[in-house]
């Protein structure tokens, strides 16, 4: 299968919202995590990332700018055991109680739908990671109105073996419009390159730069589980 190149999508598409890739380091030794958000409003564009804990969490960056917080304002990264949860809203939490009360990824999900933002209606994107002895596997989902009808949801998810250099990207909107069009199709094989620093600057330094916000990424190394990560956020550049 044809790898895209990640720098490539990225710089390409002026919107694509918010996403999360995942893959394997080039090298094999890790497994890779990015998640960017992006903003085309005050609001949206008013966030940074902070660390919590072993997880993420946006906040505000002016408190006095903030204006609605119901679907900014979320732990995107959330670890149980050898589980790292990643999504774009609040399923984060709903993918984590259910997976520590002994439901799946997939159980959890099943639960939520797209976020109540007509007539965009936002999908909500998520991510899986679970490291094991043999190494680890990763899923995604995407959770969308059909055609943008309130009333269709529909739910799609997908398992993954790694393999080095590869990787997968989904993002919320298939690009820029009024109202956004939601990605659509399955998440686009990638290629993963380099190590962790080169790997954040591919993904930084090719999104649009007027509508980029933060990003995350992390390595686990897959003999250790000892993770390292990077936080970039344009409100605090400089």
């Amino acid at each position: 299968m044809e790898l895209f190149d990640l720098k490539k999508e990225l710089s390409e598409n002026s919107y694509p919202g918010r996403g999360i890739v995942i893959g394997q380091s080039e090298d094999g030794k890790y497994a890779a995590i990015a998640y960017f958000i992006m903003g085309r409003s005050v609001n949206s564009r008013n966030r940074v990332f902070i660390p919590d804990g072993e997880g993420l969490r946006t906040q505000a960056f002016d408190p006095s700018k903030l204006s609605d917080p119901s679907l900014i304002i979320y732990a995107p990264v959330r670890v149980l055991g050898n589980h790292t949860i990643v999504t774009n809203g609040d399923q984060t939490d709903t993918v984590y109680d259910t997976m520590k009360n002994g439901g799946t990824f997939e159980d959890a999900l099943r639960t939520r739908t797209f976020e109540p933002d007509g007539p965009n209606f936002t999908p909500r994107i998520s991510g899986l990671v679970t490291r094991s002895e043999n190494g680890f596997t990763y899923r995604l989902s995407i959770l969308k109105s059909g055609d943008g009808d309130p009333e269709a949801p529909e739910r799609f998810f997908f398992e993954y073996t790694p393999k080095a250099g590869k990787g997968h990207f989904i993002h919320t909107y298939r690009c820029d419009g009024n109202p956004i069009p939601s990605f659509d199709g399955e998440p686009t094989p990638v290629a993963i390159k380099g190590d962790l620093d080169t790997f954040t600057r591919d993904v930084w330094q090719n999104l649009n730069e007027q509508n980029k916000v933060s990003l995350f990424t992390r390595f686990i190394n897959l003999q250790t589980g000892e993770q390292e990560s990077r936080i970039i956020n344009k409100n605090q550049e400089g």
